[in-house]
Protein backbone atom coordinates (compact mmCIF):
# COMPACT_ATOMS: atom_id res chain seq x y z
CA UNK A 1 0.00 0.00 0.00
CA UNK A 2 1.29 3.48 -0.75
CA UNK A 3 -0.80 5.16 2.07
CA UNK A 4 0.48 8.43 3.16
CA UNK A 5 2.53 9.13 -0.59
CA UNK A 6 -0.87 10.39 -1.85
CA UNK A 7 -1.01 14.18 -3.38
CA UNK A 8 -4.12 16.04 -3.71
CA UNK A 9 -3.56 18.46 -6.28
CA UNK A 10 -7.50 19.93 -6.69
CA UNK A 11 -10.72 18.63 -5.25
CA UNK A 12 -14.17 20.32 -4.12
CA UNK A 13 -15.15 16.47 -2.55
CA UNK A 14 -16.07 16.42 1.25
CA UNK A 15 -13.01 15.14 2.87
CA UNK A 16 -14.67 11.58 4.25
CA UNK A 17 -14.94 11.42 0.19
CA UNK A 18 -12.09 12.45 -0.12
CA UNK A 19 -10.67 10.23 2.29
CA UNK A 20 -12.30 7.11 0.80
CA UNK A 21 -10.83 7.57 -2.83
CA UNK A 22 -7.43 7.94 -1.78
CA UNK A 23 -8.01 4.47 0.22
CA UNK A 24 -9.84 3.04 -2.63
CA UNK A 25 -6.90 3.83 -5.14
CA UNK A 26 -4.45 2.47 -2.59
CA UNK A 27 -5.96 -0.80 -2.38
CA UNK A 28 -6.95 -1.37 -6.23
CA UNK A 29 -2.39 -0.91 -7.07
CA UNK A 30 -2.56 -3.87 -4.73
CA UNK A 31 -5.10 -5.67 -6.10
CA UNK A 32 -3.97 -4.96 -9.94
CA UNK A 33 -0.89 -4.54 -12.01
CA UNK A 34 -0.06 -0.81 -12.06
CA UNK A 35 0.77 -0.50 -15.93
CA UNK A 36 -2.44 -1.77 -16.66
CA UNK A 37 -4.62 1.04 -15.91
CA UNK A 38 -7.82 0.08 -17.13
CA UNK A 39 -8.95 -2.55 -14.31
CA UNK A 40 -7.75 0.38 -11.98
CA UNK A 41 -9.88 2.68 -12.93
CA UNK A 42 -12.56 0.31 -13.48
CA UNK A 43 -12.45 -1.14 -9.84
CA UNK A 44 -13.06 2.70 -8.52
CA UNK A 45 -15.37 3.65 -10.53
CA UNK A 46 -17.52 0.28 -9.28
CA UNK A 47 -16.82 1.12 -5.62
CA UNK A 48 -17.81 4.29 -5.90
CA UNK A 49 -20.89 3.57 -8.21
CA UNK A 50 -21.51 1.25 -4.90
CA UNK A 51 -20.80 3.43 -2.32
CA UNK A 52 -22.38 6.70 -3.77
CA UNK A 53 -25.12 6.25 -6.50
CA UNK A 54 -24.45 5.45 -10.21
CA UNK A 55 -23.18 7.88 -12.94
CA UNK A 56 -19.23 7.85 -11.50
CA UNK A 57 -16.32 8.77 -14.00
CA UNK A 58 -12.84 7.53 -13.33
CA UNK A 59 -9.33 8.51 -15.14
CA UNK A 60 -6.09 6.63 -14.31
CA UNK A 61 -2.92 6.94 -15.81
CA UNK A 62 0.59 8.82 -15.97
CA UNK A 63 -0.52 11.27 -18.93
CA UNK A 64 -3.42 12.14 -20.00
CA UNK A 65 -5.57 15.69 -20.89
CA UNK A 66 -9.22 16.33 -20.13
CA UNK A 67 -12.27 18.28 -20.09
CA UNK A 68 -15.38 17.73 -18.13
CA UNK A 69 -18.33 18.65 -16.19
CA UNK A 70 -18.74 16.87 -12.68
CA UNK A 71 -21.66 17.22 -10.56
CA UNK A 72 -20.96 19.96 -7.44
CA UNK A 73 -19.18 18.44 -4.38
CA UNK A 74 -18.08 15.28 -6.11
CA UNK A 75 -14.61 15.73 -7.93
CA UNK A 76 -10.77 14.93 -7.00
CA UNK A 77 -7.66 14.82 -8.87
CA UNK A 78 -4.70 13.08 -7.31
CA UNK A 79 -1.00 11.60 -7.60
CA UNK A 80 -0.36 8.37 -6.19
CA UNK A 81 3.41 6.90 -6.73
CA UNK A 82 3.37 7.23 -10.44
CA UNK A 83 0.17 7.66 -11.46
CA UNK A 84 -2.64 10.35 -11.81
CA UNK A 85 -6.04 9.23 -10.48
CA UNK A 86 -9.63 11.80 -11.53
CA UNK A 87 -13.15 10.51 -9.90
CA UNK A 88 -15.75 12.61 -10.47
CA UNK A 89 -19.75 12.12 -11.09
CA UNK A 90 -21.06 13.94 -14.15
CA UNK A 91 -23.37 16.48 -13.85
CA UNK A 92 -26.75 15.84 -14.82
CA UNK A 93 -28.60 18.48 -17.51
Amino acid sequence: MLEGKAKVEDTDMPLKMQMKALNIASQSLDLFDVSDCQPIAAHIKKEFDERYGSGWQCVVGSNFGCFFTHSKGTFIYFHLGTLNFLIFKGATL
